[in-house]
């Protein structure tokens, strides 16, 4: 069961991630209250379960990748501080709480923000959390960093910001996706690859491949749920993006063919699994559960 693997690994990167907040000085204690309430009040932790996934399937313990999974979650949570701002979305509510720049002010949620970053990388490297030997670690730095940076996700968050109110064709808005949503969940499983220690080349273009789908899916799931659910399950404002005028793929496509299109997405991401064995069947349930998710 997907909701018995998802609560295994909340426990395991939510107990790695609590280790980081603790203040160096008092005067940083606002600060850190705020870079925590950006990360421990809630959210699925896709992005850590694909790590421990994509680590297991490769048949290493899920522990070794705690370093990346906090990492992606950090790198995750600074982006939606972010996205929240006035200067950008605009958004008052983040998984059912205030955003953090309601709950604090703009500047602590800016400052909070660059700290989550900066903390992503040096919980990545730290080697209590990432046992793996320095060259390896410095690789999956570098696949973080192009994944996060303006080559991937704010790199689709600055396309995002300059569509509103235009008409995208498909290809024009899945490559917005692939980097403002997927590169992170792509990364996400490279991660897990690498910390593994064990992935070949084959095996590492096989979770690309089934990445790339997921990612893709999870904004096409997004866009439905857009539409058709509430605010109260979301955990954030619905009908945002109907607000906004930005291109979706419901709007693109037609709900039907969109919900149609997030399920091809997903048997792709189940085909490129086809040569791992039993210890890939969470990335499977993950593939799945992405698509099925109401939130």
């Amino acid at each position: 069961m997907i909701s018995t693997y998802q609560a295994t690994c909340q426990a395991r990167v939510d107990g790695a991630l609590n280790s980081l907040f603790t203040a160096p000085a008092p005067e940083l204690a606002r600060l850190y209250e705020a870079m925590r309430y950006s990360v421990m009040n809630g959210g699925k932790r896709v992005r850590p379960l694909l790590v421990y996934a994509a680590c297991e399937a490769l048949g290493t313990p899920a522990e070794q990748a705690n370093g990346a999974a906090c990492a992606v979650e950090l790198i995750h949570a600074y982006s939606l501080v972010h996205d929240d701002l006035p200067a950008m979305d605009d958004d008052d509510l983040r998984r059912g709480q205030p955003t953090t720049h309601k709950a604090f002010d703009e500047a602590c949620a800016i400052l909070a923000g660059d700290g989550l970053q900066s903390l992503a990388f040096a919980a990545l490297l730290d080697d209590r959390l990432s046992p793996q030997n320095e060259a390896l670690r410095l690789q999956m730095a570098m696949v973080l960093a192009n994944a996060a940076g303006p080559a991937g996700m704010v790199g689709g968050q600055a396309i995002d910001l300059g569509s509103v109110g235009k008409k995208l064709d498909q290809k024009a808005l899945e490559f917005m996706h692939r980097h403002k949503t997927g590169a992170l969940i792509e990364a996400s499983v490279q991660l897990g690859a690498l910390a593994s220690g064990r992935a070949t080349a084959q095996q590492r273009e096989a979770l690309k491949t089934y990445a790339q789908a997921i990612g893709l899916a999870f904004q096409v799931q997004d866009d439905i749920l857009d539409v058709e659910s509430d605010t109260q399950t979301l955990g954030k404002r619905q009908g945002a993006d109907i607000a906004r005028d930005k291109p979706t793929y419901p709007a693109l496509l037609g709900l039907d063919l969109a919900k149609a299109y997030a399920l091809q997405l997903r048997d792709q991401a189940l085909e490129a699994l086809r040569p791992f064995d039993a210890a890939a069947e969470p990335l499977r349930e993950l593939a799945r559960y992405i698509v099925e998710r109401r939130s």
